[in-house]
């Protein structure tokens, strides 16, 4: 679960903290509601699912103890114990701060902030809430398969839905999509799952070895055959055998592959008897499907049989906030691998992760975190740390400019307010409007 995805409530009795607060946050979170009275709270919270509360913690008293915060805070916790609260206060005091941490809150803000330290209090509490999701996005296999996005969501769906049957996949994807982890989440969720995954890369394959590798031989079939040997389909036999790069296989080897799947028995070479098979079938490629249906290059007749059922695995450049989400695991992953502690990401880090076009997708998000994670000598990754290989090329951005005349205004009104830190008088006068006019105008944008 990600910024972008993330639902805040703010609770606080000044208007302006409320606008400046809903200003700064609408376009970088899912969803901001805000409240000037906390006796609002629970109805709020049964109506929506939040993930963070930012709470005042004096509500138009003339002491300003923190009480009331932590009575609202108590409140919260109990009703939704997993909500992250992060409490602002005026009134900056240390036992104050430790008393409401004790509480439970997660973060102690003092006004007025600045909007950096409060983007990062909100973005440090939704990353912990989502490394404690990742389990809940894998499936029920040993293969970590991490995604949230849309595309991904829609794999899943199919995944779930053809694992448990005998169906034979194709699965298509660019080099680097993940084409084996999914073949390897279909075997580990099939009923074949306690039987052997064989996996063969087809596409490096002689016509000879293509032979002896796939349908095994007997002793003497040949010189340096000194003893028989299965090949991969009896290897495979009750199991799962998956055949990676079947797009880069000649028309010969195309057709003694048609023949076993049709025939469903194997003849190793040398031998005059065949073996029968059972085996569930599963291929992949990454030559898109209508390259593969040119018959000058592939055989319609085993296309139809090695297809019962396709999924495309879309490229990484394509899944949004999966991008994020996968940076997180990596790094962690290769953190605890090498023995370097706890990372954090910084927001520069993030962004030029997200601007990046990863041509070779998963695999070169990986290499490059790897390598990250290797040469950093702090522990929070900041942009300067993450660089890409010079293998892939990167695509060029060229930015548009905005010309759009009520596009400028709102940008400009933003601008301003987020430069003043929500505060409207200054902000109104900063832009030669009157604070009335400025409400109208804040009205006119939905800010």
């Amino acid at each position: 679960m990600l910024l972008h995805n993330a639902r805040i409530l703010v609770i606080d009795d000044d208007e302006d903290v409320l606008i400046a607060l809903r200003l700064l946050l609408k376009s970088k979170v899912k969803e901001v509601v805000t409240n000037k009275n906390p006796n609002t709270i629970q109805s709020l919270m049964e109506k929506h699912q939040f993930d963070v509360v930012i709470l005042d913690m004096n509500f138009n008293g003339l002491v300003n103890t923190g009480n009331e915060g932590i009575f609202w805070l108590n409140k919260i916790k109990k009703q939704k114990p997993e909500v992250d609260v992060i409490l602002i206060t005026a009134y900056g005091d240390i036992d104050l701060a430790i008393r409401s941490l004790k509480e439970g809150a997660s973060d102690f803000l003092v006004k007025p902030w600045q909007n950096e330290k409060i983007m990062e209090a909100i973005r440090e509490r939704v990353e912990k809430q989502q490394k404690k999701q990742l389990k809940k996005l894998y499936l029920d296999t040993e293969t970590k398969i991490i995604g949230e996005s849309e595309p991904m969501q829609d794999v899943f769906v199919k995944l779930k839905k053809v694992a448990p049957t005998d169906a034979n996949i194709l699965i298509l994807g660019e080099n680097g999509t993940g084409k084996d982890l999914i073949a390897r989440a279909i075997h580990d969720n099939s009923l074949r799952k306690n039987k052997p995954f064989v996996k063969v890369d087809v596409g490096s394959l002689t016509d000879t070895l293509f032979e002896s590798e796939l349908f095994g031989y007997k002793k003497g079939a040949f010189t340096d055959a000194r003893e028989d040997r299965k090949g991969r389909f009896e290897t495979a036999n009750g199991g799962t055998l998956f055949l990676d790069e079947i797009g880069n296989i000649t028309l010969r080897q195309q057709a003694r592959l048609l023949t076993i799947l049709q025939n469903r028995r194997v003849t190793p070479l040398g031998s005059n008897q065949s073996i029968p098979i059972d085996i569930r079938l599963i291929c992949a490629t990454n030559v898109s499907i209508s390259d593969l249906a040119d018959e000058q290059r592939f055989r319609k007749d085993l296309i139809y049989r090695i297809n019962t059922v396709d999924i495309t695995i879309p490229p990484l450049r394509e899944r949004g906030s999966d991008v994020t989400l996968l940076a997180h695991y990596f790094v962690d992953f290769y953190a605890e691998k090498y023995g370097k502690g706890t990372f954090n990401l910084s927001s520069s880090f993030i962004q030029k992760l997200k601007k990046h076009h990863f041509s070779g997708n998963v695999r070169e998000l990986q290499y490059a975190l790897e390598r990250a994670i290797i040469m950093a000598e702090q522990n929070t990754l900041e942009a300067e740390d993450l660089t890409f290989s010079a293998i892939e090329l990167p695509q060029v951005q060229v930015a548009q400019k905005e010309t759009n005349l009520d596009a400028v205004e709102k940008n400009t009104i933003l601008s301003v307010i987020e430069k003043n830190n929500g505060n409207i008088s200054k902000s109104a006068k900063e832009l030669g409007i009157t604070r009335a006019a400025l409400y109208r105008r804040l009205h006119k944008y939905d800010l």
